[in-house]
């Protein structure tokens, strides 16, 4: 686990003036990471189950309802969209989990700056087209 601390000058910038919302009452933004050298999906499932294991004996001393994180601490368990099924909801819980209320806002740039939506990853914010919630392939 990697703990970086946050508090006094972070919690004096409020959280709408930035994409970066974790700042009042955040004392540290904690990073989970585990690294092996194994092949193979049994070495895989393993590690990960290692760190589920942490995740999981630390939630009742981190943010919760919902869970929060940092969109550069990418957890993809928190949810993701595929290029086969993308919906504006399903970006929505993980959005709101990395983004808060700035979510909808970042929403209304992605729009205006891409609404075709060419960069994009599993976790991008997502343009208004997306409201729809059908089905969209993107390829």
């Amino acid at each position: 686990m990697q703990w970086n601390p946050y508090g006094e000058m972070m919690s004096r910038i409020p959280e709408t003036v930035t994409p970066f919302p974790h700042r009042s009452g955040v004392k540290f933004l904690i990073q989970y990471i585990v690294v092996w050298f194994e092949d193979g999906n049994e070495a895989s499932e393993k590690y990960k189950g290692l760190v589920r294991s942490m995740y999981e004996f630390m939630t009742p001393s981190v943010t919760n309802l919902p869970r929060e994180s940092f969109l550069n601490y990418r957890d993809l368990e928190i949810g993701n969209t595929t290029d086969a099924y993308r919906t504006y909801s399903g970006a929505r819980v993980y959005g709101m989990k990395y983004f808060k209320n700035n979510f909808e806002r970042l929403v209304r740039v992605k729009t205006a700056v891409d609404p075709g939506d060419f960069f994009k990853n599993l976790q991008s914010v997502p343009p208004n087209t997306w409201h729809l919630d059908t089905n969209i392939d993107k390829n």
